[in-house]
């Protein structure tokens, strides 16, 4: 049996079985072998019948007497009685006929299952029963449980995996030895086993640091491999004028933080180098990233460059463009910058297009857009990329091939990512991170609400709009549905245009409005024509409405803490008081995530408590696929991710040649082909 062969050529599979196995992803022998389990229940502890209390429960005993009945149509009942020398204890499966005849009396049997009440009696509920002679899979352990579809459930998992353990035991080893030895840890072989059938805790534990080490190392790996690719790189290099920085200054209607100037200063050391620029700058929501990235851009322009800023949907795109302009408009550079989006008409894309091609446009703001073939770039000296996790790998290395060599890159993100995340994700980058937000940006005022106070909270934002403020109210979806009890957009909308807000201007916007109907929409919120914008996420990133002071959010338990803390930076974003309403669900006590953003107005501390609770998808769901492919390891577990990443520098200062381990070379292959960003 190889790793390649196909699953129902397992005893037992048919086609039939076969095909449930792909719905969870489960098509060959190897894709098995690293189907781990998502949790486990620990049968391990072997009581006797005296001492059990409700709950998960092992015994081992003998089984006296057992039989089966039907109590009313489709629903059948097995009832045994098991027994052991200090006491009996009744048994009850529920529509498993086949029980009462496969029962051997008289033999000792494992059974562990749910001790808890059935019809006012105390009762081992649906429990797993194995003969003690034989090697237990399902009782009597710490055992594994699989993720499940309809009729495959998690013990034919198990019964599955047991089949190929030979097939594990002889796995190959994928990490060179020297490593394994350095760091202490149990065989790949070894671990795999452990993972499906822990002899007990601490094998576990061995075997979640091995594969889990196992993932950080390749990720790791991939991040410096991709950075060393790009050191062998040659860019243009973009000279620092200290003059034209100063002017640039000098005219801004604010001035630069600390923070701002310090990372803007790591920038123009980054690109005045022949190496090509590849830096991330983290910046809270409202930290000032476009004036950073401008000022970068500004140095580029005036050496005859071409800069290509790419946002992530239209609307961003345009309020970009737009506030470039006003910061160029002092430096007599504001006709240098140009929008090419997908809504543009015919005409409009071929004058833009025209522009850019004869370097008449050097500033060109746009969306996907600017990766079209007819797009013409050939001056890039410099791609800035706003929220960059948005852009699959070939939308940025096509914009990036148009510069015919190496431009500069500069990614920037309002997600406040916790630096366990950011080493793993961004191992091939720079990290900048711009904390500090403005001067005179005032922290938002944030308040939980239970739906009893709504009538109230009601009243507090008539008193903002009454005032000449502007609100959001964000609903976790479009539509109404039957299976989640939520508030959605449509349904708000209508309720709160011809109740509590009917003498008020509402607007709706959500993602599956057209793209004219959304740019619309939300340029009568910013024009101050719509006093109530009632939408979803689709204003999670970059929208920039100064008036608007009010942020109500329904579902508030529905969202990451990272989400919370991007959607509330839309609001308060001038010298007025901003506001930030969670609106509970039910009216149940809120959740240790849900006080702690009502506490904090620190959006890094929020994600690293997302982090630890919730893990890295609540902060960073829109991750490309295949990423974060951690399925062991823990970004919470800062040692095993230093170590980890140490091990992959010392895999490259050793000079090991990657070719002589096929499987670790078969997933940094695969792992650079999809993190790299060159």
């Amino acid at each position: 049996m190889k790793l390649s062969n196909p699953v129902d050529e397992l005893k037992g599979v048919g086609s039939v079985l076969a095909k449930k196995y792909d719905v969870i992803g489960v098509n060959t022998v190897d894709d098995l072998i690293n189907f781990y389990p998502r949790r486990y229940d620990d049968y391990s502890k072997v009581e006797s019948i005296k001492q059990i209390k409700p709950g998960h429960v092992t015994i081992q005993a003998k089984i006296k007497q057992a039989r089966g009945r039907y109590v009313r149509r489709g629903l059948h009942i097995t009832e045994a009685v098991a027994s052991d020398q200090s006491a009996s204890v009744r048994l009850v499966w529920f529509n498993q006929p086949y029980r009462a005849k496969a029962i051997k009396l008289d033999a000792n049997y494992y059974i562990s299952g749910d001790f808890e009440l059935s019809r006012q009696r105390l009762a081992i509920m649906n429990p797993s029963m194995e003969l003690v002679s034989a090697f237990p899979v399902n009782t009597a352990r710490i055992v594994p449980i699989y993720r499940e579809t309809k009729g495959l459930r998690s013990f034919q998992v198990r019964k599955l995996i047991r089949q190929i353990a030979p097939i594990i035991k002889s796995l190959p080893e994928t990490l060179p030895s020297w490593l394994i030895t350095s760091q202490k840890l149990i065989s790949r072989a070894e671990a795999i086993i452990a993972i499906h059938f822990p002899g007990d805790q601490q094998m576990l534990d061995e075997a979640r640091r091995r594969l889990g080490f196992e993932e950080v190392f390749e990720l790791t790996l991939a991040a410096l491999l991709n950075k060393m690719e790009l050191t062998g790189e040659h860019a243009l290099n973009i000279k620092f004028d200290l003059n034209l920085a100063k002017d640039f200054i000098k005219h801004l209607p604010f001035q630069l933080t600390d923070n701002q100037r310090q990372v803007i200063w790591q920038i123009y050391q980054d690109i005045g180098r022949d190496q090509p620029m590849n830096r991330l700058v983290e910046g809270d929501v409202g930290s000032g990233k476009t004036v950073v990235a401008t000022m970068a851009a500004v140095m580029a322009i005036k050496q005859d460059f071409q800069v290509a800023f790419m946002a992530p949907t239209e609307l961003l795109a345009r309020q970009h463009a737009e506030t470039i302009q006003q910061l160029l408009k002092p430096l007599g550079l504001a006709d240098r910058v140009g929008l090419l989006v997908g809504s543009l008409k015919p005409n409009q894309k071929t004058k833009i297009q025209q522009d850019i091609k004869a370097g008449r446009t050097q500033f060109i703001v746009g969306t996907h857009a600017l990766t079209s073939q007819k797009v013409d770039i050939h001056r890039l000296g410099l791609i800035i990329i706003d929220e960059q996790h948005r852009f699959g790998v070939e939308q940025r290395k096509k914009l990036q091939a148009k510069a015919g060599h190496m431009p500069h890159i500069l990614s920037l993100t309002a997600t406040p990512i916790p630096r366990s995340l950011a080493l793993t994700l961004y191992g091939e980058l720079d990290i900048s991170v711009i904390s500090t937000k403005p001067a005179g940006r005032q922290p938002i005022i944030t308040k939980l609400y239970s739906p009893n106070s709504r009538p109230q909270l009601y009243q507090t934002i008539k008193q903002e709009l009454d005032s000449g403020r502007q609100v959001f109210v964000v609903c976790p979806i479009i539509t109404e549905s039957t299976s989640l009890a939520v508030e959605s957009a449509e349904h708000l909308y209508q309720q709160l245009s011809t109740g509590p807000f009917k003498s008020y201007r509402l607007g709706l916007l959500h993602g599956k409005l057209k793209n004219d109907l959304k740019d619309k929409v939300m340029s009568q919120f910013s024009a101050g024509q719509i006093d109530m914008l009632v939408t979803t996420t689709v204003i999670e990133v970059g929208v920039d409405v100064p008036n608007a002071s009010v942020m109500l959010i329904e579902n508030a338990e529905r969202f990451g803490l990272a989400q919370i803390h991007q959607l509330r930076g839309r609001v308060g974003r001038s010298h007025q008081q901003g506001y930030c309403y969670l609106m509970l669900g039910d009216s149940q006590s809120p959740s240790r995530r849900l006080k702690a953003i009502e506490q904090s107005n620190d959006g890094f501390k929020l994600a690293e408590l997302d982090l630890e609770i919730r893990g890295p998808g609540a902060i960073y769901g829109t991750i490309q696929h295949g990423v974060l492919d951690l399925r062991v390891a823990k970004l919470t577990d800062v040692k095993l991710i230093s170590a980890a990443r140490s091990a992959a520098q010392m895999f490259i200062d050793k000079g090991e040649n990657l070719v002589k381990y096929k499987h670790l070379s078969a997933r940094i292959l695969s792992l650079r082909a999809v993190t790299s960003l060159n």
